[in-house]
């Protein structure tokens, strides 16, 4: 079988950009468990093989792994600044970064996309992954507005804990109402759009 996307010269059509000097943003979406940051993790490390500078921040709330580290389900991680705000982002900016690296997207308020514009205005590579829809399956701002700025998106996907199909859903299996809830395997599953139970006042799980 054909892999997806094989014949997509994205990664090309990167190389002519950063060669005439042009900032861009590229977004990473999809559901818990889908390979999200280890793919912010790939890119960020390619950047570092070219030697280039780069940035990588997270959201302070996200403390699952580690305080100063982006992690992956996978066990892959890379050096962080955890910061509260897209301001305190962009005041620990330095003037010769080149690439700039955001996780959990979807924790920051809505002036980070106004943020990473700029960014990429001043010629600088943002790449950004976050969850694209929250426990409800609806879309989880400020990622819609992301994706809407990006030049270059990338979408992925999951296994489907129930029934092994492609999960795009990341299914809450606490009684939590609350709309951010950070948590892993505790508290969440990859479903399927078949397998997908949009939440009640009662627990998912069986």
């Amino acid at each position: 079988m054909v892999e997806e996307f094989a014949f997509d010269n994205t990664e090309e059509r990167r190389k002519t950009r950063q060669n005439g000097g042009i900032g861009w943003i590229e977004v990473i979406v999809g559901s818990m468990f889908s390979g999200k940051s280890e793919e912010l993790i790939r890119r960020l490390r390619r950047a570092q093989i070219a030697r280039q500078k780069v940035q990588v921040f997270k959201p302070k709330i996200d403390d699952r792994y580690s305080i100063e580290q982006i992690a992956s389900h996978s066990g892959m991680t890379h050096i962080s600044k955890p910061v509260m705000t897209a301001a305190e982002l962009m005041a620990q900016i330095e003037d010769d970064t080149q690439v700039v690296g955001i996780d959990e997207g979807q924790f920051f308020d809505m002036e980070i996309v106004e943020a990473v514009n700029k960014l990429a205005r001043s010629g600088k590579r943002v790449i950004v992954a976050g969850l694209d829809q929250d426990y409800l399956g609806r879309p989880f701002e400020p990622m819609p507005q992301l994706l809407s700025v990006a030049e270059f998106i990338t979408k992925t996907h999951a296994i489907c804990v129930k029934c092994g199909n492609t999960a795009n859903y990341s299914q809450r299996t606490s009684d939590s109402t609350a709309r951010v809830e950070v948590g892993a395997s505790d508290k969440y599953e990859a479903r399927c759009r078949k397998c997908f139970v949009p939440h009640s006042d009662a627990p998912t799980v069986v």
